[in-house]
């Protein structure tokens, strides 16, 4: 029987040069993962939502053997395409996660068979779990909808952790990539104001002031002008319940504009 998982995360998966680049203090967040954040479980498998799958209906990846590694960015240096993450598909609990969005209302969810993990998802897991051992299905998110249904997305996923599921969701706290800034050491104003208004609704519980972040949040269109990689976040609280406690488990800046910054939260319940 597997051991329930009372926490979702949120990771801020960066810049695709997470995978090579050892200067990035969340690269060593992340190589830390098992021995200082995650150290009590071996997830049964892994659900991971992307902010680099969008679809116009919830779709995971129905994957018997092996996940395909994607490499879903360009002009990045040759051995960032010759890694490889080989984690196992999760075709058991890609129809669980079907289930449960059917259940709760959503109208259709697609599967996709031949999909592998975008760098979304098998960067992070690559430092997470290097052995690639345990079984990742993938999730996308519907960047023309809002947080609330990600929210309910999230909600709707919730007793996976009881079967032993480690739900995150991997995007950015800020992602403007017409914004980043290669010279100078400086946070963007902007980006800081917007990431401590994150942090201070997170850990202060205020999760519907995030799921309206674009009428709450100081510059939240110059934050995210597209709000794919936010949408992560959105289902990663729902998950974790409505009166979850939020945790700032790394922080950091890269490129001026690029917050690091993941979160851990726990269920109340739990």
């Amino acid at each position: 029987m597997s051991m329930k998982i009372k926490e979702t995360f949120f990771i801020s998966h960066g810049s695709p040069t997470l995978s090579i680049d050892d200067s990035l203090p969340a690269r060593h967040f992340l190589k830390s993962w098992k021995e200082k954040v995650f150290t009590h479980v071996i997830p049964k498998s892994i659900l991971i939502i992307s902010g680099h799958w969008d679809t116009s209906v919830p779709s995971v990846n129905v994957i018997a053997n092996r996940n395909d590694t994607i490499y879903d960015f360009y002009g990045f240096p040759k051995p960032m395409y010759q890694i490889k993450y080989p984690a196992p598909g999760a075709p058991e609990l890609a129809k669980r996660v079907k289930e449960l969005l059917l259940e709760s209302g959503f109208d259709r969810v697609d599967e996709d068979k031949t999909r592998g993990l975008d760098h979304g998802a098998w960067v992070p897991l690559m430092l997470m779990y290097p052995e690639a051992n345990i079984p990742v299905c993938q999730l996308s998110v519907q960047s023309d909808r809002d947080g609330t249904y990600h929210y309910n997305m999230g909600r709707a996923l919730a007793p996976l952790k009881e079967e032993g599921v480690l739900i995150i969701g991997s995007g950015s706290a800020t992602h403007n990539l017409r914004a980043l800034a290669f010279e100078g050491n400086s946070v963007a104003s902007w980006a800081s104001e917007f990431d401590t208004w994150l942090k201070d609704a997170l850990l202060q519980g205020r999760y519907e002031d995030v799921n309206h972040y674009a009428e709450k949040a100081p510059n939240a269109k110059k934050a995210h002008p597209w709000p794919d990689h936010f949408y992560p976040l959105h289902v990663a609280i729902g998950a974790a319940g409505e009166d979850a406690k939020a945790n700032l488990i790394h922080h950091s800046w890269s490129l001026g504009t690029l917050s690091y910054a993941s979160y851990q939260f726990t269920s109340a319940a739990s």
